[in-house]
């Protein structure tokens, strides 16, 4: 019976093993290893993404469930106290090396949104894991609590993120902004991103480099308006004036003039106002920018959901990260067949085909193409013994 045409089998062949395994040899992570390999521990924290397992146990109950398809996947063990071992030990930089890897073989085939102007478009933002500090001690946030923070640059014409920094909670959102490679963000693309990141040095840096940027104006700043840039207003463009910062630390950071866009929402009846380095868009077209923060949200919003990067297999910071990464991996593992294969439903009803049929043994591009109701007959011909609906 043949095994290696199974669902996950067809998920591995994505991933770019040769890379994979350059990793493993520059960190000698499988340097005296017999049997919990690095290939091993990353094809055994994959399954615990796709099917949703929330500790070592139930890993280790559905390998055995399933041991000679695993043995054809390329992993011998699941022990527990293996499984936790290599999380705790081998580098989680493997997993990360791999995700950039991957995340380019993405990008060469990802279709990209269209907007009403060139500029490549990325958001920056965070967003917080709570942690028991008393059980991750590395993990500081504030006296009694503890956290993680996932700092996140997203391209918003592919709805990839691009860059990720995992920090503990208590850096600050600024700080892990500022560590942003400069050179790897493309001169004229435009950085949205809120009032948490107003730093007018940085914004400089920015504006040297060509990169233009849009943020919400805070009510702290002082702003002076010199004259209109635009006399004739668009629908629902309140203001569209060249200003600059009236205070005088700040117009030393930051001497270049600014331009500010204030836009009244008739959705939510609210008025908004912009800064942005970008005279020659629009005011709506500035507006619109600022909404496209909202994909990031999204995004934060759908990991949580849909992997397991809030209830963890390991307590050391090293498990923490390497669970992470693998589930940011598997992320883009979706991505990437749902732009190769052209899947027309959402990301989510892929994530969970996925999870309902990993180890049947048919073809991923006929799987994609079946309803629902046929796909959950299908599962009941697999293994009628673990349905029950």
């Amino acid at each position: 019976m043949s095994y290696s045409n199974t669902i996950f089998n067809q998920l591995l062949q994505f991933v770019p093993r040769a890379k994979f395994n350059q990793f493993v040899v520059q960190h000698e992570a499988d340097k005296y290893i017999k049997k919990m390999t690095s290939w091993n521990q990353f094809i055994i924290l994959l399954y615990a993404q796709a099917t949703g397992k929330d500790s070592l146990r139930e890993i280790e109950t559905g390998f055995n469930l399933h041991s000679q398809t695993w043995y054809h996947l390329g992993a011998n063990t699941a022990a527990r106290s293996s499984i936790s071992d290599a999380n705790n030990r081998r580098s989680y930089q493997i997993f990360e090396k791999l995700f950039y890897s991957l995340l380019q073989q993405c990008e060469e085939i990802t279709p990209e949104r269209n907007f009403s102007f060139d500029n490549p478009l990325y958001t920056f933002d965070a967003s917080i894991i709570s942690l028991c500090l008393t059980v991750f001690d590395w993990a500081k946030y504030s006296k009694l609590k503890g956290a993680l923070k996932i700092h996140l640059l997203m391209n918003n014409r592919t709805a990839i993120p691009e860059v990720i920094n995992i920090t503990e909670g208590k850096v600050a959102d600024l700080t892990a902004f500022k560590q942003i490679n400069l050179e790897s963000i493309e001169k004229g693309s435009i950085l949205v991103f809120d009032r948490a990141y107003i730093d007018y040095l940085w914004w400089k840096k920015l504006n040297d480099r060509n990169i233009y940027f849009v943020s919400r104006v805070r009510k702290d700043q002082n702003i002076v308006v010199l004259g209109q840039h635009k006399t004739t207003l668009e629908p629902n463009i309140l203001a569209d004036e060249i200003v600059e910062f009236g205070d005088r630390k700040a117009k030393k950071k930051y001497p270049n003039k600014l331009r500010g866009v204030r836009y009244f929402d008739k959705k939510t009846k609210k008025e908004y106002s912009y800064l942005t380095n970008n005279f020659d868009l629009t005011g709506l077209q500035i507006a619109s920018i600022y909404k496209e923060r909202w994909q990031i949200e999204l995004f934060f919003k759908w990991i949580k959901q849909n992997l397991k990067i809030k209830t963890f297999l390991g307590t050391s910071k090293n498990a923490v990260l390497t669970q992470i990464w693998v589930a940011m991996i598997y992320y883009l593992l979706l991505a990437y067949i749902k732009f190769q294969t052209k899947f027309k439903k959402s990301l989510l009803e892929l994530t969970r085909m996925i999870r309902e049929t990993l180890l049947f043994r048919r073809s991923i591009i006929d799987l994609l193409s079946l309803e629902t109701k046929t796909l959950f007959r299908i599962k009941r011909q697999n293994s009628p013994q673990m349905c029950f609906w």
